[in-house]
């Protein structure tokens, strides 16, 4: 065999060895894209479980509790249908909130004028309890996005995505 055939030889082997490790690469990378795809950037942020001063049942107090949804993409996302959700049941859904990329909502419990940065649940009592509660996001089709908890077994900023 001559020097120019073996290299020919060597060097088909080799392309023929990088196709197949290649193509059986791709599976993997879209696989890990798909994941990644998945995630939400619509979370939780912070949470005011606890309305600072007297608990009177006031609307500035009503209003001192809030539940912050921050979109951590840099994509604006319509909220419409996604709700925010107590462990009582206690829930509030989105109509039509456009939230801007790299932004936050807060959604107070009380009554008040609805922005692009506060929206209001418009009740007339406490949503999230003080000592023990669970705030859950959920897109349109009912997804769990996001979890806070806080309490007994829990610390305020515990998540769950």
């Amino acid at each position: 065999m001559t020097a120019s055939r073996t290299s020919r030889r060597i060097l088909a082997t080799a392309l023929a060895a990088g196709t197949l490790i290649g193509a059986a690469a791709l599976p993997a990378a879209a696989d890990s894209h798909h994941r990644h795809a998945d995630r939400s950037t619509v979370v939780i942020g912070k949470v005011q479980y606890n309305s600072p001063g007297r608990d009177d049942r006031s609307n500035r107090s009503l209003n001192g509790e809030w539940v912050e949804v921050m979109n951590t993409g840099r994509h604006a996302v319509n909220l419409r249908g996604f709700t925010l959700t107590a462990s009582d049941g206690a829930r509030y859904r989105f109509h039509g909130l456009r939230l801007e990329g790299h932004s936050a909502v807060k959604v107070h419990t009380g009554m008040g004028r609805d922005t692009s940065r506060d929206v209001y649940q418009d009740r007339h009592n406490y949503v999230w309890d003080n000592h023990r509660d669970t705030a859950t996001l959920r897109n349109d089709s009912g997804r769990i996005l996001d979890t806070a908890m806080w309490g007994r077994a829990h610390h305020m900023g515990t998540r769950h995505h």
